[in-house]
């Protein structure tokens, strides 16, 4: 049987759970897109998984997307379907209404249309049963296990601190309302923090996380451009310990976008994150000492 995610689970975990949805390269066989394989790492987080690596070490359990994102996109809701990729009407007496959104209209829901803009992913058309194949054998298991391993902890703990990993074309690294300006241009972003304006994070853990970005010298933005979606919306209650937050890396810190190669700075930026995580975890277990002395 394919394996489609991957869990590293430390002994005596802390309530910091890390995952990578967007990093998988298993490419299954009946995908069949109308694009070469290798145009397909465009989509990928390529070394997501890599450079977040050391968050069990650090006792947090990392979560591992294994399929890639272009097949079926676990950042999405599951009803986000694209009519227009459908063979036919969708059969909604027997899997449900779909309720396709933006990202759909754009050609990037649950199922993607469109690999880049203009550059169709199929020369064909899915049928339904397709559809929920990917969503019962791909989507629904990496849901499972990520809401598990969050579930798990907050039991532990009565808190838990959930990290979002993702990595975005330097392309898309440009605020849409820029605070500095670089040779009269905005300044591309080197990390951007999504918490979805405030609803799936504690402010304070935001700002700190920002905080220790910036000083460490990276160039930070918060919800701009990325707010975060799926993955940080449905897991997420801060009123009740549960934090979700996204972290997006500009791809160019670590790697030559043309050639899918990682260049010289990436051992440093792992380094850098490594840091990050034992933040993560240090910042969980000092809430966890002042949330047992109330």
């Amino acid at each position: 049987m394919r394996r489609v995610l991957s869990i590293e689970k430390p002994e005596n975990p802390l309530p910091v759970v890390f995952d990578s949805p967007h990093s998988g390269h298993d490419y299954p066989a009946d995908f069949n897109p109308a694009c070469p394989i290798g145009e397909l790492h465009t989509a990928e987080d390529m070394y997501v998984d890599e450079l977040f690596a050391e968050a069990p070490a650090h006792r947090a359990p990392f979560l591992k997307a294994l399929f890639p994102r272009s097949y079926i996109d676990p950042n999405r809701a599951a009803d986000d379907i694209d009519p227009t990729l459908l063979d036919g009407a969708w059969p909604a007496d027997t899997y449900g209404p779909i309720n396709p959104s933006r990202r759909s209209d754009a050609g990037i829901g649950l199922i993607r249309r469109l690999l880049t803009p203009g550059k169709p992913l199929y020369n064909r058309s899915l049928s339904a049963a397709e559809i929920m194949a990917r969503i019962d054998g791909y989507y629904r298991p990496y849901h499972t296990a990520l809401e598990e391993l969050l579930d798990e902890a907050h039991y532990n703990y009565g808190q838990v601190w959930h990290i979002n990993c993702h990595s975005m074309p330097a392309s898309t690294a440009t605020p849409h309302k820029p605070h500095s300006l670089y040779l009269g241009q905005p300044r591309t972003l080197d990390i951007v923090l999504g918490d979805r304006s405030g609803t799936t994070c504690g402010r304070n853990f935001v700002h700190a996380v920002r905080d220790m970005f910036r000083d460490m010298g990276y160039n930070v933005g918060v919800n701009d451009p990325f707010k975060g979606a799926e993955l940080i919306k449905r897991y997420a209650q801060p009123t009740r310990g549960r934090h979700s937050l996204q972290i997006e890396i500009n791809k160019a810190l670590y790697m030559n976008e043309s050639t899918f190669t990682k260049t010289d700075n990436f051992l440093a930026l792992k380094g850098d994150l490594s840091n990050f995580i034992a933040f993560c975890t240090d910042w969980a277990q000092a809430q966890n000492k002042t949330l047992a002395a109330d």
